[in-house]
């Protein structure tokens, strides 16, 4: 019999969200721990090496500057983390959670090798472990699609942020230009899954997060969603590599 752990997380209907339907949070964290161990250089081989240049970015659009405080949500192994640390530096402060314990333990190592200081803790986005206005900003890379309620995953990361700061999305888009977008998705539904599961032994798990990028809104739909937590002002975002990817931010309202 195969395990829960290789099973794809349960979807149940869920008021408030894009398409009506959520992820189990139970089956999302196994999902993770069980892959954890090759989580990086799956995703270096099947971005080629992209992704860390799309955090880059994310870092760069952010306004990030030495001395200020960063949040980083479902962090995973860190990496959006320590590219806010080094930008922040020895004045600025960056925290960062995840609900997965076997994704977040990875991190703080690769912190000490950086020589990079970074306050990890579990956490999940839905009810952050931090009082109203403690940072600066709070970002979340690749994560808000596996969050059962985004808008309140949104708000919540709002709340933590100071009025006037930003909240930052990274997530996976539909390539805009149709005769490429026909290619890339046909290239992303069958191959993704195949490669993702010979790197990591769980099919499963990659076949999710391919159905779970399709599915999310992008671009002006996405920017909809930020609109919705009534907490955050002036959204706007931009397209990375044709739009496979997506940066959004909105700044947080002043009451």
């Amino acid at each position: 019999m195969q395990s829960t752990m290789n099973q794809p997380p349960h979807f149940r209907r869920a008021a408030g969200r894009p398409g009506g339907a959520a992820p189990d949070p139970a089956q999302i964290r196994c999902m993770f721990g069980a892959i954890a161990r090759r989580y990086d250089r799956t995703n270096t081989v099947l971005s080629a090496g992209v992704h860390h240049g799309w955090r880059r970015a994310l870092v760069r659009w952010s306004g990030a500057a030495p001395g200020m405080r960063v949040l980083d949500c479902a962090t995973g192994t860190g990496d959006l983390a320590l590219a806010f640390r080094r930008v922040v530096g020895p004045a600025g402060r960056v925290a960062a959670v995840d609900f997965c314990p076997e994704m977040l333990a990875r991190a703080p190592a690769k912190a000490r090798r950086q020589g990079l200081d970074i306050q990890f803790a579990l956490g999940d986005v839905l009810a952050l472990p931090y009082g109203a206005g403690c940072f600066d900003m709070a970002s979340i890379a690749f994560g808000i699609r596996n969050v059962s309620d985004p808008v309140r995953g949104l708000a919540e990361m709002s709340r933590v942020v100071r009025p006037g700061g930003a909240v930052l999305v990274l997530e996976f888009g539909q390539v805009a230009l149709p005769v490429l977008r026909r290619l890339f998705e046909g290239c992303a539904r069958r191959l993704l899954p195949r490669l993702g599961g010979w790197l990591t032994g769980n099919r499963a798990a990659y076949e999710y997060l391919e159905r779970s990028r399709a599915a999310m809104p992008c671009g002006a739909d996405f920017v909809e969603l930020l609109r919705q937590t009534g907490r955050l002002e002036h959204p706007e975002y931009r397209a990375l590599t044709g739009g496979i990817a997506y940066l959004y931010r909105g700044r947080v309202a002043y009451p």
